[in-house]
Parts: structure tokens; sequence; C-alpha cells
């Protein structure tokens, strides 16, 4: 499966952003889904994944309360939404999937979107 993220950019400390992650295929129903982000120079750090039914969702807890993580199967869309912006969350945020159930280590995921840039402004 191929998939595009967007709907990063710049904003200001306190804002908000709606990342998208559009996936190329119908089977998107059978993939759980991720969100990353990353710094240059550290290690992409788990952010928020979500089940395949959206039944299940996990969040690291410097983002919990903050963000929420959706998808939307009939549009083969998964979906980052950012509240409450902080300068601590600039980074290139990324989308993953995997068929096996979701987890927070990158390194099992096999599909990667390209990432979108955010970036806080203070």
């Amino acid at each position: 499966v191929q998939l595009q993220a967007s709907g990063g950019g710049l904003v200001q400390t306190g804002g908000s952003l709606t990342l998208s992650c559009t996936a190329s295929r119908r089977t998107f129903v059978a993939y759980n889904m991720a969100w990353f982000r990353q710094v240059p120079g550290k290690e992409r750090v788990f952010v928020a994944n979500i089940s395949t039914d959206a039944g299940s969702t996990h969040y690291a807890d410097f983002v919990m309360g903050r963000f929420t993580i959706s998808r939307d199967n009939a549009k083969n869309t998964a979906y980052l939404q950012m509240n409450g912006l902080k300068s601590e969350d600039t980074a290139r945020y990324f989308c993953a999937a995997r068929v096996e159930k979701a987890t927070s280590d990158w390194t099992l995921y096999p599909y990667w979107g390209q990432g979108t840039q955010v970036t806080v402004s203070s």
C-alpha cells in the first residue's frame, strides 16, 4: 500500500492542524495505522495509532488530550487532529501502516508515507 501524508504547515503556538494520510488501496480497512514524528538527528517517535475498525487508539503521553487519531475507511484516509500545538511539536510527521496489530514500535511498520512538516512558532 502507498501512503500520502498531507496537511502540515506553519502554525502559532496554541493553534491547530489536521494531518491526513490517504492510502492507495481500497484494502486500507485491513491496515492498522499510526503516526510518528521525527526531528533531524533524532529517532522517529511514536505519536498515536488506531486499529482497523477505529475501536482502539493509543497515544504517546506527550500528546494525550491534545491530539486525536481517527480514520475514515470509506475514504481510505487516516487523520491526526492536533490541537494546542507547542513548539516542541515541531517535527516531520509520518503515517505508517501494518496489517498486524498496531504497535508503537516504528521498526515494525512496513509501509510509510513521505512525511509532512509541522512547524510551530512561538
